[in-house]
C-alpha cells in the first residue's frame, strides 16, 4: 500500500496516462486527489472521474496553473521543447514545498532549477509502464532531500521498477531501458518476417514469435537464473540451436548493440545541447 500527497500531471499524454493508471491502482491512495491537464476537451474528458480532476487548455487557458496550485508533486509530461515555457508559466503558482518531476528527455536539471525555486527531479520511464511493467530512472536535483526522492520513487514504483541514478547516467539509461522496448520490438519484427519466409502465415508467425518472447521473458523472471545460463540450457551440443547461435555470434551482436546505444547517447547529448 502506498500513500501519496496531491499530484498534478501537466500534459497527460501516453506516459502521463501510464503514470495516472498506476496512481489509480487499488493499492495506492493519493490524498488530496489527482489533477491532470490536456490541450483538448476530448482528451481531458476521457480522464475525468470522481478521483481525477481533468482540465482542458482549450476551455481554460489557465488550466495548468489551476492544476498545480496546492499540488505537492507536479509531473511535467509535455514535449521537451515546451518545458521551459511551461515552468515559467506555472512557477509562480507552485507551492513552496512542491516537487517538480520532469519526464522530458534532454531537459537538464540545471535548466529547470534556473526557472523555478522548488525541488526538481528528472525521471526516464519507458513504455511498458503502460502495462505496469515499466523501468524508470530517477535523478534528484541539488535541492532534493531524501524524503523528496522517496516520494518520487514511490510514484514511479506504481508503474514498475525504479532506479535512483545520478543525472550523469540518465541519458545512458535512456539508451537501454528507454529505447530498449524498440530494440525488442525490432527483433520480434525481424524474426516474424523470417517465420513468414519459412511458409507460415502472419498470424501463425505472430503467435510463435510473440509467444516465444513473452514466455522467455517470464521464464527469465521466474527462474532467477542468468540469461546466459538459460540460453545454455536450450543450446544442446551439436544441435540446431547451437548452429543458429553460432550464426548470431558471427554477426557480433554485442558490437552492434554497442554502436546502437552509442548513437542513441550521442543524439541525447545533441538534444540536451539544443
Amino acid at each position: 500500500m502506498s500513500t501519496l500527497p496531491t499530484i498534478a500531471i501537466i500534459g497527460a499524454g501516453s506516459m502521463g496516462v501510464a503514470i495516472l493508471s498506476g496512481l489509480l491502482a487499488p493499492s495506492v491512495t493519493v490524498e488530496g486527489g489527482i489533477r491532470v491537464t490536456n490541450r483538448t476537451e476530448a482528451k481531458a474528458a476521457a480522464l475525468r472521474s470522481d478521483t481525477v480532476a481533468s482540465y482542458a487548455l482549450e476551455n481554460d487557458p489557465g488550466a495548468n496553473i489551476t492544476a498545480v496550485t496546492g499540488a505537492r508533486i507536479v509531473i511535467i509530461g509535455v514535449k521537451p521543447a515546451m518545458v521551459s515555457d511551461l515552468l515559467r508559466e506555472i512557477g509562480p503558482a507552485l507551492a513552496e514545498d512542491a516537487i517538480v518531476v520532469s519526464v522530458a528527455a534532454g531537459v537538464t536539471i540545471s535548466t529547470m532549477e534556473a526557472l523555478v525555486a522548488q525541488v526538481v527531479l528528472r525521471a526516464m520511464p519507458n513504455t511498458p509502464a503502460l502495462v505496469g511493467r515499466g523501468v524508470t530512472g530517477v535523478s534528484p536535483g541539488s535541492r532534493a532531500t531524501p524524503e523528496d526522492v522517496a516520494l518520487a520513487l514511490t510514484v514511479f514504483d506504481t508503474v514498475g521498477q525504479v532506479l535512483e541514478i545520478p543525472e550523469s547516467k540518465i541519458d545512458a539509461l535512456s539508451t537501454i531501458s528507454g529505447s530498449g522496448p524498440a530494440y525488442v520490438f525490432y527483433l520480434i519484427e525481424q524474426l516474424t518476417k523470417t517465420a513468414v519466409a519459412l511458409g507460415f502465415t502472419w498470424q501463425e508467425a505472430a503467435t510463435m514469435v510473440n509467444g516465444t518472447f513473452l514466455g522467455a521473458a517470464e521464464l527469465l523472471e521466474a527462474s532467477g537464473e542468468e540469461p546466459a545460463e538459460l540460453r545454455r540450457r536450450v543450446t544442446s551440443p551439436k544441435g540446431t540451436t547451437e548452429r543458429a547461435i553460432w550464426e548470431l555470434e558471427k554477426a557480433d551482436l554485442s558490437a552492434v548493440f554497442d554502436r546502437a546505444t552509442a548513437a542513441a547517447l550521442a543524439r541525447a547529448k545533441e538534444l540536451a545541447a539544443g
